[in-house]
């Protein structure tokens, strides 16, 4: 069972919950005595006393927080690192963790993705960074090993950085704010609420930490319940979980659209620490004896049942015996909307093929990443297959363990010589399948997988190209448990298996021996080693006064994801690339759209020569006409005004905090997009420093493809925080006046959007 309370609620002793209701005043009078204030007791959380010791702001409600460490992968920290050179950077602040584990092993990009490793070792040893080598771990797997501690905050360019079962804070944002960090500055966000996860039970055997997850994410994402809030785990449920257990559930947290999580510790916690040579860092936290919380939401862990989110989001949750009661209703379901998500598409959905006589049956099965590669899971699917085989038709199963010493441990304690006798292969440490560069399966195949997201072409198909693949998440004692059947779907609680859960042994001298660790040793002298695709960013101009947009793609969808935006996978070949990457903007959503948003931007780089565009496009031309005749712009000069596309989506931004999805888009010639919401701070965030103009519509009507929106005094209305912002559609030889908003800005933000860019903004600081 999974409850969310519709109050917030009072906390008492850890153990009772009020409903923040007509009678919670006196129901607190009887417990402890006194009158409790809901003000007094938010401060009770275990977020707010962290945020508090990170907090560098007078205004309690305006965060400016400063972390700990900050960590990138390969696919992100070039960008941030050159950024933050452009921005005048001399050596990292902090430690800043640079792993390697979204190596694309693509060899279309020839030696560019061994240059950018290149780039960040030589980066480490110049700054004094801490440069994790290819293989030897994904990047939460080093963090949680290495990094994390009681009470620490840790920011991440990758929106699954996520360590609060080890009582650490930590944020996925995009590149920018990373910049930030590493130029002293802070990290600016309103406070947020806490919402509590109140976790009692202990969970049926077979029952893994991915079905707790999907479990939650499937109540909480569609109704917004901890969108950009803090999840804080409580309850007595906690102490059944080993640390391991909670990592799995702790991660996916992501998918929730939350904005960083934080959990009890205890004792387990203290072992996890000593297991890996840093007893220092363990601390128990727990939530004062009366703590407010702006909603709960109640997990009876008992109750959890083995779960499968299908395609095309993790948030598409049943349970697995509810999709084997009724196979033909849900996959249609799951047709039709995938349907209308992939429009004009190139190939007819065939997942209703996957019922055979009453079952369903799945092509491939991969245990992987940060949230799948844990020794507790890879331990648990050594369980299930051991003795047994998965056969030799077309079903496929991999591993990748999450960390080169939890691989050695395997290999010691027998796991992986159960796995590869079974049939299945183990892989590297590598995020490959998370992002679609590793196990792709083939068209119109099924593949069900213990990661993180299942989105609309994560794992490498390209609909444009008429592919199609199918992803569903599940827990891994379930993958194995399909595995043995054939490719069957199976729930591992129909499984009589003795669960070995063998003790953990971790062999520091593996990452002594490979890890360079520069952090307190910058080293000036050291030059930069950049590789042929290893390019600078490109010149952004400033707002004007004045700008015409013209809107070039038109999404009505749901949500749009950051893969829709800039695609994963082999595109990730040219992530040191601005211009490059760039060209894959939009590619599997709206082919057309670099094409149209350059054709702008040729206009507006004439306009930047002091050329009148209008001169050289008659369409353009027209649309000027029809400017000047609106009062008050009669006399309006297109030489002086900002001209760029933007995009009009529902709710776009969920998912992943790669910034590429907002500055491929900048560098393609948008200055703004327009949504009714944007699904998570973090692309909201990225706009922002890449000098996108993050406008809201309550009416979407008067918008269309190709229509223009001439926003006069823009500039102004940023600098001043206003909160309407008068616009004018040109649409089919018509202006209709509307209202866009922004949204809460910073000071720093209003200055960043107007300067152009996080870039702009700091070089005219100097």
């Amino acid at each position: 069972m999974v409850k969310l309370y519709d109050t917030g609620v009072f906390l008492v002793n850890q153990t009772e919950i009020i409903p923040d209701d007509g009678s919670a005043a006196a129901a607190l009078r009887q417990k402890t005595g006194r009158e409790v204030s809901r003000e007094e007791a938010k401060k009770g959380t275990m977020a707010y006393s962290i945020i508090e010791a990170h907090n560098t702001s007078d205004d309690p409600d305006a965060l400016r927080i400063k972390f700990d460490s900050i960590t990138s992968h390969d696919i992100t920290y070039v960008g941030i690192i050159q950024t933050a050179r452009a921005s005048g950077m001399e050596k990292f602040p902090i430690p800043y963790v640079l792993t390697n584990c979204h190596n694309s092993l693509c060899a279309v990009g020839g030696t560019i993705n061994e240059d950018d490793h290149m780039f960040a070792l030589s980066a480490a040893k110049k700054y004094g960074g801490i440069y994790v080598p290819t293989n030897m771990a994904v990047i939460h797997s080093y963090n949680r090993e290495m990094m994390s501690g009681c009470g620490r905050m840790i920011l991440g360019s990758d929106s699954h950085t996520r360590y609060g079962a080890l009582g650490t804070m930590a944020v996925g944002e995009g590149g920018g704010e990373l910049a930030k960090q590493l130029l002293g500055r802070t990290y600016d966000f309103a406070r947020p609420g806490v919402i509590g996860i109140y976790l009692t039970g202990k969970p049926q055997k077979g029952v893994g930490p991915q079905d707790v997850a999907l479990s939650i994410i499937g109540k909480v994402y569609a109704n917004g319940y901890v969108k950009n809030r803090v999840m804080e785990f409580v309850g007595d449920g906690i102490a059944n979980l080993p640390v391991e257990y909670r990592n799995g559930i702790d991660v996916m947290t992501t998918e929730t659209t939350c904005w960083s999580s934080i959990w009890r510790t205890d004792d387990k916690v203290a072992d996890y620490f000593a297991i890996h040579g840093r007893p220092e860092a363990y601390k128990k936290l727990d939530p004062a004896d009366i703590a407010y919380y702006d909603g709960l939401v109640y997990v009876d862990l008992a109750t959890v049942e083995p779960t499968i989110a299908m395609p095309f989001h993790p948030s598409n949750t049943y349970t697995i015996a509810e999709l084997r009661a009724h196979p033909q209703d849900i996959i249609a379901a799951v047709t039709d909307a995938g349907r209308k998500q992939f429009e004009n598409a190139k190939f007819e959905f065939a997942l209703d093929k996957k019922i055979k006589n009453g079952e369903i049956y799945v092509d491939q099965g991969l245990v992987a990443g940060c949230s799948g590669g844990t020794f507790d899971n890879v331990c648990a699917v050594a369980d299930i297959l051991d003795g047994q085989s998965v056969g030799n038709g077309s079903f496929t199963m991999s591993v990748y363990p999450g960390s080169q010493p939890a691989y050695l441990e395997l290999v010691k304690n027998g796991a992986i010589q159960k796995i590869v006798s079974a049939g299945a292969i183990i892989r590297e440490c590598f995020c490959g399948p998370c992002f679609g560069a590793g196990d792709t399966p083939a068209n119109q195949e099924f593949s069900i997988r213990h990661t993180t997201r299942n989105f609309p072409n994560r794992e490498g198909s390209k609909p444009g190209e008429g592919q199609i693949s199918y992803v569903a998440l599940m827990d891994a004692r379930s993958i194995a448990a399909t595995a043995i059947n054939g490719g069957r779907l199976t729930a591992a609680t129909d499984l009589d298996v003795n669960y070995s859960a063998p003790k953990y042994f971790f062999d520091r001298s593996i990452y002594d021996k490979r890890i360079f660790d520069g952090w307190g040793k910058a080293d000036p002298s050291t030059e930069l080693r950049f590789g042929p695709n290893i390019k600078d960013w490109p010149a952004i101009p400033s707002l004007t006064d004045h700008v015409l947009l013209k809107l070039v793609s038109y999404i009505d969808d749901p949500v749009t994801t950051t893969d829709e935006l800039i695609p994963s996978g082999e595109t990730s070949s040219y992530r040191s690339n601005p211009l490059r990457l760039a060209e894959f903007t939009l590619s599997r959503k709206d082919p057309a759209y670099v094409g149209e948003s350059k054709a702008v931007l040729a206009l507006e780089q004439i306009r930047e020569a002091g050329e009148c565009p209008a001169a050289k496009d008659e369409e353009l031309a027209a649309v000027y006409d029809l400017i000047c005749a609106i009062p008050g712009f009669e006399e309006l000069k297109p030489v002086d005004v900002g001209f760029g596309s933007t995009i009009y989506a529902n709710k776009p931004g969920d998912g992943s905090a790669r910034e590429q999805a907002a500055s491929c888009q900048r560098v393609v010639g948008a200055w703004a997009n327009i949504a009714q919401e944007y699904a998570t701070k973090r692309y909201r965030s990225n706009c922002i420093n890449w000098g996108i103009v993050p406008f809201l519509t309550k009416d979407k009507s008067v918008l269309a493809k190709g229509a223009y929106i001439f926003v006069p005094d823009v500039r102004k209305a940023v600098l001043e925080g206003n909160e309407a912002i008068k616009a004018f559609v040109i649409r089919d030889g018509k202006v209709t006046e509307t209202v866009f908003s922004i949204g809460g800005l910073t000071a720093d933000e209003r200055k960043v959007l107007t300067a152009g860019c996080l870039i702009n903004f700091y070089r005219g600081e100097k």
